[in-house]
């Protein structure tokens, strides 16, 4: 069966980036006889509004989406996030990270340290808080978690992690992407698992939603293309299926940059108002 997905974050109004990705799983699920699902991401609680949940809903009702129910919410997920938290921390693979985002800034300012290297969440994490083999053996609560990706690796087999790009990533990759374990270190440092005060973080949930919700193939956006390498990494260490991924093209203003929530111009909301019919979003966004 062929599954996928449209998980948005009821963090503010969807914009024509989303209609573009929203329809293209769609379509692509539709012209394989397949399922399309809606997720909600909504573990930010801090941000996460109900009046925001309720336009995901309208807004893609009116660009003629349908997806079966109950539609996932990840605020409903905490103890699955949770458990394999724990797994991972009961392999040695977390620690705990008390770094404010200062500490860090200070850490990669140091004459010593170079040109800061940036990865898919941004500064590459210094190792501030990378600790020695620890004898705690209780999963901290309310704090946040990091991977220590040299351990990470050192725990999977020596050939190449892999993935399936049926798209293309920034730079034209398509086909099967082979990742080297070795190089994520570089590229990712020990990426964080758990926020503070959150329980979770995009990077784990997703892996744990695609698979418990059988996804088979995956649309989103080319700036995900890197942080896929972190999804297929968590994937081989939690046993989960690697699903086939789409990286497509973003839909950018006319100055090319790509667009955001905060830029309401572009929201499918203020051009329904404004009076544009389902099939102008499409002539829009080139489908």
């Amino acid at each position: 069966m062929h599954v996928e997905r449209f998980a948005p974050s009821p963090t503010g109004p969807l914009h024509l980036g989303h209609a573009y990705s929203a329809l293209t799983a769609w379509q692509r699920a539709r012209a394989n006889g397949g399922t399309f699902l809606l997720r909600i991401e909504d573990i930010d609680r801090t941000r996460a509004r109900p009046e925001w949940e309720a336009q995901i809903y309208d807004d893609l009702n009116w660009l003629g989406i349908s997806w079966p129910e109950p539609v996932m919410r990840q605020s409903d997920r905490l103890p699955v996030y949770r458990k394999a938290l724990q797994t991972l921390w009961d392999c040695g693979l977390l620690f705990e990270c008390t770094c404010t985002r200062r500490d860090i800034e200070a850490a990669i300012a140091a004459p010593h340290e170079g040109e800061p290297v940036f990865g898919p969440d941004g500064v590459i994490y210094p190792g501030t808080c990378r600790p020695p083999p620890r004898t705690q053996r209780t999963l901290p609560d309310r704090t946040a978690l990091r991977l220590n990706m040299t351990r990470a690796i050192a725990t999977l087999p020596g050939t190449p992690l892999s993935f399936f790009e049926t798209g293309a990533g920034p730079c034209g990759d398509t086909g099967e992407i082979r990742v080297p374990p070795d190089t994520l270190e570089q590229t990712c440092g020990d990426i964080i698992l758990a926020r503070r005060n959150m329980g979770t973080s995009y990077h784990l949930s997703v892996v744990l939603d695609d698979a418990a919700q059988n996804v088979t193939h995956v649309a989103r956006g080319q700036d995900l293309f890197e942080a896929t390498k972190i999804h297929v990494l968590l994937q081989n260490l939690l046993d989960l299926p690697t699903p086939i991924y789409h990286h497509h093209r973003l839909i950018r203003d006319e100055t090319g940059k790509r667009l955001a929530k905060r830029d309401d111009a572009r929201a499918i909301a203020k051009y329904r108002a404004d009076g544009a019919s389902p099939d102008d979003i499409r002539t829009m966004i080139g489908l």
